[in-house]
């Protein structure tokens, strides 16, 4: 919980801006300078999403609409640890300023809450298209901590940025509950899995950290996973390299491509700023494909045709370029199996010979090209050797596409470290 002595200072602070009419302004010089001697890692993310109108998608939002005078807490596991913590909140696809009034976040280790500030405020309008940075929370973190971060939002606000699958529940209960963030839910709260505002959480190192981005799909952003229990294959590398000083980004979206917008923008469109953008990132695991031949066909995609070999490659290969220019290392994951997936499901075409050919087609390109740095090949860690084109039982979830818990801790261990550096 937050003290009394907080929370009346909070009042005053509110009491004062009301009157005056101000709110905490979105700025990049809004947090004051670090210490020369130390350095801000990003150590979670969550890429955003346009909100789709009912009906656009086979699947729906699931956000809890309309939001209006409550309070959304939601719950992440950092991968590095550091001093101090910064919040990066975002309205990528927002049309309109959204408006937050108070913020409050709590970390397991924590005995007591702490406000979050904007500017030296403790409200702040998030503009339409863009992001602002809180001011540093003196809050020390050790790697893989779990912090509560609350959001209160007192007016009527409509969400047109999000992350669909956040593998996390959260929820949102009436008024200004920020100082209970820390709380589990209560009886008159609303649980959803997506991700609101909250788009980065940053941490102060006494050195700049490096940086590891897992850019991919529904796959690794953790469908199939335990819902909160951090299981995902991001998650499993994270805890294999904590004692390395290394933030590792999970920056998967489900229905992600590599060459094509869906439920999000598509790899190429999106490397930019969730990957390269990110600071000291040192490499990338490229995990992006499976839907670019999955979907045509299906309910998500009923007239597209397939892709060739040669268009996904030329759709890699940029990413590659891209990166090396940019000092990145890359490496490529094979694409899992997926025969049977989502049968019995509203989901229908997804998989077939022909897509499974294409499948094996543009695995043996990634692997033998050498257009990448290093291969993690996840298809060999996941498949079934008896029927390579589909899971092992033990690592499918149950919907012969997403790897449950096992299946995607034998993915993270499909990765070689020593080659992400």
């Amino acid at each position: 919980m937050f003290s009394t002595s907080w929370m009346r200072a909070m009042a005053m602070s509110g009491s004062l801006l009301s009157g005056a009419g101000i709110a905490g302004q979105a700025s990049p010089d809004a947090a004051p300078a670090a210490n020369l001697t130390t350095s801000w890692a990003t150590t979670w993310v969550a890429s955003q999403q346009p909100v789709w109108a009912p009906g656009a998608q086979p699947l729906p939002t699931g956000l809890p609409e309309p939001i209006h005078d409550a309070t959304v807490v939601q719950r992440v596991r950092i991968s590095a640890g550091g001093r101090r913590v910064r919040l990066v909140l975002s309205n990528r696809y927002g049309r309109q300023a959204v408006h937050i009034e108070a913020a409050g976040m709590q970390g397991k280790a924590a005995h007591l809450g702490r406000p979050v500030t904007f500017a030296g405020h403790a409200a702040v309008a998030v503009p339409a298209g863009g992001t602002v940075t809180s001011d540093p929370v003196d809050l020390d973190v050790p790697a893989l901590d779990t912090l509560a971060v609350g959001l209160y939002l007192p007016r009527p606000t409509t969400l047109a940025s999000f992350h669909w699958d956040g593998r996390q529940t959260a929820y949102i209960v009436p008024g200004n509950q920020v100082d209970r963030a820390g709380q589990p839910a209560t009886r008159e709260a609303r649980t959803f899995q997506a991700r609101i505002l909250l788009a980065a959480i940053e941490v102060e190192t006494p050195a700049p950290y490096p940086t590891v981005v897992a850019i991919g799909d529904s796959i690794t952003e953790g469908n199939g996973a335990t819902p909160d229990a951090d299981r995902r294959w991001p998650d499993q590398l994270a805890t294999r390299l904590a004692h390395q000083r290394t933030a590792v980004l999970n920056a998967g979206i489900s229905g992600g491509q590599l060459l094509r917008d869906g439920m999000g923008e598509s790899g190429l469109g999106r490397f930019g700023h969730d990957v390269l953008a990110v600071p000291h990132v040192r490499s990338v695991v490229v995990a992006l494909g499976i839907n670019d031949i999955a979907w045509p066909g299906s309910t998500f995609a009923p007239d597209r045709k397939l892709p060739t070999v040669d268009e996904l490659a030329g759709g890699y290969r940029k990413l590659v370029a891209q990166a090396r220019a940019s000092g990145v290392r890359v490496i490529g994951a094979t694409i899992t199996p997926f025969a049977g997936a989502l049968d019995g499901s509203p989901i229908h075409g997804y998989s077939s010979p022909e897509k499974e050919a294409l499948r094996q087609r543009v695995n043996h390109w990634i692997r033998t090209s050498g257009t990448f740095d290093a291969v993690a090949d996840f298809d060999a860690a996941v498949r079934d050797p008896a029927h390579p084109e589909r899971l092992l039982p033990a690592f499918d979830s149950g919907d012969h596409l997403h790897p449950g818990d096992q299946g995607y801790a034998a993915m993270a261990a499909a990765i070689d470290t020593a080659q992400l550096f």
